[in-house]
């Protein structure tokens, strides 16, 4: 097994948003940084994003990931296209593995994010990339603007993210995914807000047009159907958070990393930002936890002058 001599000042888990600025910002304060990603950033499903800062007329989630990418190659970091399938802290360093590859570190940065929980469908990512099926509401709600909008997931949470979209459009409906009660309260509030609330259904569709572009979502039950611009997935996310388990980091109810001021986890010397931690999941913020996680790390090693 390959094992660098020297720990690293810090190695990087995930090459999103969050794990690209981080690098971008180590490697100016002239720190020894590795980069691991395995390519699965949230952000990759972007077909366009008019949040993101410095973009007015919007970009794409491959092509910001692309940007990032070349600025960090301006300070010397290269990704490298690895899984971490293993965290260890022996006597102060932490040590990754990635089959036969391994880094040891002084500090880490888990930007590992989180997976969506996604329906059944067949071209669930085309779908995606055609904006007809969405993940984010507060991304993308205002291009839904007007649309006919199915928010798809579970009785206990889906009709305040319903509520939400209701912002966009008078013609939201929640379709649930599982049989269940719908509070009380929450039934009120979609009376009072004009959003039908549907059964399970038995199939989920996403439909093309002569151009093979998606352009619809059909939502049918035995004998019946319906027709809807756009489906809103709310079915929850998945934390990528066997490395944080296996070196003891503290997780909250959720299962999303707990940190301080610093980005620094339970563990000293284990930061984490981006999805990973308990906060809004936006590009935008997963830069600022970044760039304060990452201050946190060059002041927290020992000095390192020219």
């Amino acid at each position: 097994m390959r094992e660098t001599c020297e720990p690293l000042d810090c190695l990087i888990i995930g090459g999103g948003p969050a794990g690209l600025t981080a690098a971008i910002y180590l490697a100016r304060f002239r720190r020894r940084v590795v980069l691991v990603d395995c390519d699965e950033s949230r952000a990759r499903y972007i077909p366009v994003s008019h949040n993101c800062p410095g973009f007015p007329f919007g970009v794409s989630g491959p092509e910001l990931l692309a940007r990032m990418r070349d600025q960090a190659a301006q300070f010397g970091i290269e990704p490298v296209a690895a899984r971490v399938d293993a965290l260890e802290l022996r006597d102060g360093v932490f040590l990754a593995k990635a089959g036969d590859r391994s880094w040891r570190a002084r500090t880490i940065l888990l930007a590992t994010g989180i997976k969506d929980r996604l329906p059944h469908v067949e071209d669930l990512e085309q779908g995606i990339a055609d904006g007809v099926l969405r993940i984010c509401a507060i991304c993308d709600g205002y291009e839904a603007r007007d649309e006919r909008i199915a928010v798809f997931g579970p009785p206990a949470s889906v009709v305040g993210h319903a509520c939400f979209l209701r912002t966009f459009s008078r013609r939201v409906c929640v379709v649930l995914s599982e049989t269940g009660d719908v509070s009380d309260s929450d039934l009120a509030r979609a009376e009072r807000l004009g959003i039908e609330i549907l059964q399970p259904p038995q199939a989920l569709r996403l439909n093309r047009d002569a151009s093979s572009t998606m352009h619809s979502c059909t939502v049918t039950w035995p004998g019946s159907e319906r027709s809807f611009d756009t489906l809103y997935p709310v079915l929850g996310a998945d934390l990528k958070g066997h490395l944080a388990s296996a070196i003891g980091a503290a997780r909250d109810e959720r299962g999303e990393l707990i940190v301080d001021a610093r980005m620094q986890t339970s563990v000293e010397g284990c930061y984490a930002a981006g999805d990973a931690v308990s906060a809004v999941n936006q590009i935008a913020v997963a830069v600022g936890h970044a760039s304060i996680a990452a201050i946190a790390i060059h002041n927290a090693l020992p000095g390192n002058p020219c």
